[in-house]
């Protein structure tokens, strides 16, 4: 991290102004070269000067220049940011010249790496920048914003230092057995504290499972034969005719997939192919493919007619979906009922008629229901999000469970110690106390290059 990089910052394109990130010991010092008034290196730190970027004396653009000096910047180091005119050929022009001059150019996510290593960040809060700048919703951007503050952090933070206590305790025991005002940390005691980190942890873990709602959506499957109405369904939940509508059975083949946002949860919606028996091979793929997208949703709605009985194929899909959240959607009820839903669950029925848009509200607030939209959106959303650190939290919960078995084998105290070590590593890989380079490399690449 010795050299001094530079990157593109906004989207490249034509737009009002472009901004070029550099940051690093030479970031001044660099700048300072390619502008008119050789004044940058003069600068106080965070103060913004107008002046023009040159090519030796040939003008390239008109700009803006922000200074800031570290220690007090996004990277720790120092960063100058130049504000130019918008346009491919002038923020290139102007990133040549950097490069030219002395900068390297940063790699993806790089800036926020640099936070991190030089320890102005934890993992969770560049996850959380991550997860800031690909929000969609006003709900996932409060979620990534608790992320980014550090709220997040603060919970594993906090669990760490109640196993660093344990520990000391411990230690202390076990090295200096004289110390009467030390208290003695027997297995009853051990144990109550252990009971205490494993609820904070399920606690986090329970609440986790509406960050990933937040954070990625809920996938929600339309299944159902031939001609129930499923294509109709999504360009009525879509409110646009994305999804082609016919009477000939087996026009869909392949998915139809929309986005809509309920209370400022996505809904990622797939409009499957019409499930039954066919000798078409085309079609029949797209059947497979349909029943193998049922395992794959976090819920399944069921088309039904209401103007036909339930055949055993209905039979068969209300079989394979049981276990699963689902809701059994009787369409065409504008036309005379013939289906006997004595077979169904009558606490997961919803009628609509596609045809009218009718029904598509309670549909709507079903899913709410079936999800708790209400909790999720009106809790204060700290939750981890990242299969990473929800992977190393169910790690250390294994290993409570292990030292839980362990004190009901009555095993002496120092050897439960190297699972209570392991936890509190484990709970360190999450926000990046401890780390492989490789894991490290492999995270930031996944930004997007400039950030």
């Amino acid at each position: 991290m010795n050299d001094t990089i530079a990157a593109i910052s906004t989207a490249l394109g034509v737009g009002a102004i472009s901004i070029i990130r550099i940051s690093g010991d030479e970031a001044v010092n660099i700048v300072n070269k390619i502008t008119k008034s050789k004044k940058i290196d003069k600068s106080s730190t965070h103060t913004i000067h107008y002046d023009f970027i040159v090519d030796n004396d040939k003008i390239i653009d008109e700009v803006l220049i922000s200074v800031m000096l570290a220690p007090k910047t996004f990277t720790k180091e120092d960063i100058v940011e130049i504000n130019c005119h918008g346009g491919i050929a002038t923020t290139n022009k102007v990133l040549e010249l950097l490069l030219t001059n002395g900068c390297r150019l940063a790699e993806p996510g790089e800036f926020t790496k640099r936070a991190f290593l030089n320890g102005r960040i934890d993992l969770i809060e560049a996850e959380g920048i991550m997860d800031l700048i690909n929000s969609k919703t006003e709900t996932s951007r409060n979620l990534a914003i608790n992320q980014v503050s550090g709220r997040t952090s603060n919970l594993i933070k906090d669990l760490r230092q109640q196993i660093i206590e344990i520990l000391a305790n411990i230690e202390v025991n076990i090295d200096y057995p004289e110390y009467e005002d030390i208290e003695e940390m027997t297995n009853q005691m051990l144990s109550e504290r252990i009971s205490s980190i494993e609820n904070k942890i399920k606690d986090i873990l329970n609440k986790s499972e509406n960050g990933k709602i937040v954070k990625e959506g809920i996938n929600v499957a339309l299944i159902g034969r031939p001609n129930v109405g499923k294509s109709s369904l999504l360009n009525c939940l879509l409110e646009q005719d994305k999804a082609i509508v016919t009477d000939i059975a087996g026009t869909t083949r392949d998915f139809v997939e929309g986005i809509i946002i309920i209370d400022g949860i996505i809904l990622n919606i797939i409009d499957t192919a019409g499930i039954r028996q066919t000798n078409d091979i085309v079609e029949s793929i797209g059947v497979n493919k349909s029943i193998d997208l049922i395992d794959k949703s976090d819920l399944v709605i069921l088309l039904l007619n209401n103007n036909e009985e339930i055949t055993e194929e209905d039979i068969e899909l209300l079989e394979k979906i049981k276990d699963k959240n689902y809701i059994t959607v009787i369409n065409k009820n504008d036309l005379e009922s013939h289906i006997n839903i004595e077979k169904l669950d009558k606490d997961k029925i919803i009628y609509i008629s596609a045809l009218n848009n009718s029904g598509i509200d309670k549909l709507k607030e079903k899913i709410k229901e079936i999800f708790n939209f209400d909790k999720i959106t009106t809790s204060d959303l700290t939750y981890l999000t990242n299969a990473r650190s929800l992977s190393l939290l169910r790690q250390s919960l294994n290993s409570l469970n292990d030292i839980k078995i362990g004190l009901k084998n009555n095993l002496p105290i120092d050897m439960l110690e190297i699972d209570l070590k392991n936890i509190w590593e484990l709970l360190g890989s999450i926000i990046g106390e401890t780390y492989e380079d490789e894991l490290i490399d492999q995270l930031f690449s996944q930004f997007c290059l400039g950030k």
